[in-house]
């Protein structure tokens, strides 16, 4: 109820907000690094910028502590959407400018089973110890921030030695290994596991252990399109987009 009611409120404030922005004279492409954290977010928003605007969105996908590597080695863009944690790296390495650092989005972690698959109970710190343990199979990022997290929860745990031999790592794909039984459980931002076809939540890690990752925006120290990008970041924060990242399993801003 909430949401189709703020769907009607968000399609009004789109209009306004559109009709604000400048108009623009000479379209221009405007290259962005987004990570997969928040890739139906911008899936949805980046076309009804496009029309709003007249300019062509090029963006490409991946793993923030990856891409991260891309930028250091040299990868042009103007505008970058990352954890927070990579974010404020990249500022501090002069990649993006500190003054357009701004908080898009917040996500929880949670876990996937194969659709129809049986769901264990994962409701207290204890529940989930054993779920892990009788899981025949785990997949999560090794280099995604929700699966770094959760290496260092098992080893909080105290079974990480056991959980290795059952391990598969995977990258921005956790869901699809669940989905095609490469594994038993998926670990992964919920927001991320959401979309996938053929799994299923089972809920959010318990709230004693819950972490959450927050996507950051920034401008690109060396972009050529400075002023676009910005336009696309208060474009991502306006009311109209508040609702389709409530919708896309995310709450808008940092934690």
């Amino acid at each position: 109820m909430t949401i189709r009611l703020g769907r009607f409120h968000a399609a009004t404030a789109a209009a306004l907000f559109v009709s604000a922005l400048p108009a623009t004279v000479h379209p221009a492409d405007l290259k962005i690094l987004s990570t997969v954290g928040v890739q139906t977010v911008v899936q949805e928003l980046a076309p009804r910028f496009e029309r709003a605007t007249g300019h062509k969105l090029d963006i490409t996908y991946g793993v923030s502590n990856l891409m991260k590597k891309q930028i250091a080695d040299g990868e042009s863009f103007d505008l970058a959407i990352m954890t927070s944690t990579v974010t404020d790296e990249l500022i501090g390495q002069g990649k993006l400018v500190a003054a357009t650092r701004t908080d898009i989005a917040h996500g929880g972690i949670g876990i996937a089973v194969r659709a129809g698959a049986f769901k264990p109970d994962i409701g207290s710190v204890e529940a989930l110890k054993r779920a892990l343990l009788d899981a025949k199979s785990i997949a999560y990022s090794k280099a995604g921030a929700s699966g770094i997290y959760f290496a260092g929860l098992l080893e909080r745990m105290g079974i990480a030695e056991a959980m290795q031999p059952k391990t598969k790592y995977g990258t921005s794909n956790v869901g699809e290994m669940v989905a095609n039984g490469e594994a038993q459980l998926g670990v992964q931002l919920i927001n991320e596991l959401l979309p996938v076809r053929g799994v299923e939540v089972v809920g959010p890690l318990p709230a004693e252990v819950q972490s959450y990752v927050t996507l950051t925006a920034g401008v690109g120290t060396q972009a050529k399109e400075p002023a676009i990008a910005e336009q696309f970041i208060r474009f991502l924060t306006a009311p109209a987009a508040l609702t389709v990242i409530k919708h896309k399993g995310l709450e808008p801003g940092g934690v």
